[in-house]
């Protein structure tokens, strides 16, 4: 998420310009029925609404009812630590011993997740073994996910990049996955 709506976010959440904003949640299908929830901190409903459907139909996807894609998803806690915090071990081990529900590290983090409503409280008991956490956040994590040829990949990227170009839109969640291969192609299009 790039830093501007980061500290937009921030300063809407404190009323530092005097409007009310709230949090809204937008779920549609994109191309090939992919799954997409998108959410939005938002002073006018009617705008950001109408500018995340069209984002939805010009990549041809449909904006849904409240409710129509969340069941694809779960509502989670995720924990982050990067990688110089310690071994994977130890810290598969603190986060059990903390209550979380698992723990993967990639490339870059140790990547901690635990259920939406212990969120709060695995992140206090960890920090006390740990330290601070690069990031904690609640995500939609997908119950499955579509792979996706390369055109139809080119579009669904696309639907994601209009929507999470537009100012009112802190976060978008989908279900889909590419292969390696098709991934390098679409990053030489650039």
């Amino acid at each position: 998420m790039p830093k501007e709506n980061i500290e937009r976010a921030m300063k809407r959440a404190l009323g530092g310009d005097g409007e009310n904003y709230e949090n809204v949640r937008y779920e549609g299908y994109g191309l090939a029925g992919v799954a997409v929830i998108v959410e939005a901190l938002t002073d006018n409903r009617n705008r950001t609404g109408g500018s995340v459907r069209a984002a939805f139909t010009r990549h041809s996807g449909t904006l849904g009812e409240t409710g129509s894609v969340t069941y694809n998803f779960s509502h989670i806690g995720e924990i982050k630590y990067p990688l110089s915090t310690g071994s994977e071990e130890d810290i598969l081990e603190a986060a059990i011993e903390a209550g979380a529900n698992d723990c993967i590290s990639d490339a870059e983090h140790h990547v901690i997740t635990t259920d939406f409503e212990d969120l709060g409280s695995v992140t206090k008991i960890l920090e006390e073994k740990l330290g601070t956490p690069a990031s904690v956040n609640p995500i939609w994590h997908p119950a499955s996910m579509i792979g996706l040829d390369e055109e139809k990949a080119e579009t669904v990227l696309k639907m994601i990049s209009a929507l999470e170009d537009d100012d009112d839109v802190q976060n978008v969640y989908a279900n889909f996955e590419v292969s390696d291969e098709i991934a390098e192609k679409l990053a030489a299009k650039g």
